[in-house]
């Protein structure tokens, strides 16, 4: 239980009950255009009374997934792609797996194949930020050869050249992989 007061899912069960729980539950919340279901569950673990890096934890994540909900409403962005994409940018990387997971399975051809591989560099930096850097270096080939391979399937606005870059030396700093979209002048 946050013995060293750090939020560690890969070595703590509550750490990780917490956040797969609260992923699952704003993928939910995409699928409905309803955050209450992310509001439900942050409510129930906030409410135990929790040591401090779990309600750290939480707290960061629903400002980091409002900041998300309203970008992708504010873009239109109704596929989970592009969904991923805007968690990616917000540093959500165990969420963008959820979203990008659902529709992996519904998913055939180079499709399937990119929505793979993305998650598999999301799980890059999962594993980086917890100091797994020989698992994210074998990850990181696997997606980088993928992605290689299947370039013509991701959509233009995408920054397939930086993350390429990015995974291939497995840098600690994720690149924001979605264009900024064109200023209006006026």
């Amino acid at each position: 239980m946050c013995k060293t007061q750090i939020f560690d899912p890969f070595q703590d069960r509550l750490s990780r009950d917490l956040r797969n729980e609260l992923s699952a539950a704003l993928a939910q919340g995409l699928a409905e255009d309803d955050p209450a279901p992310v509001r439900q569950v942050a409510d129930r673990y906030l409410a135990m009374g929790l040591p401090t890096c779990y309600n750290a934890y939480l707290v960061d994540r629903l400002a980091r997934y409002g900041q998300a909900l309203e970008s992708i409403r504010r873009n239109g962005y109704d596929d989970a792609l592009h969904r991923g994409m805007v968690l990616w940018d917000l540093g959500l990387f165990f969420e963008v797996h959820e979203v990008l997971e659902e529709a992996w399975h519904k998913a055939t051809g180079g499709e399937k194949k990119i929505l793979q591989a993305l998650i598999r560099a999301a799980g890059v930096y999962i594993k980086l930020e917890y100091g797994y850097k020989e698992a994210a270096a074998k990850m990181a080939a696997r997606a980088v050869a993928v992605l290689e391979k299947e370039r013509q399937a991701v959509p233009a606005g995408i920054n397939l050249a930086l993350l390429l870059q990015k995974l291939k030396a497995l840098d600690p700093l994720p690149p924001r992989l979605l264009a900024p979209p064109p200023r209006l002048n006026g």
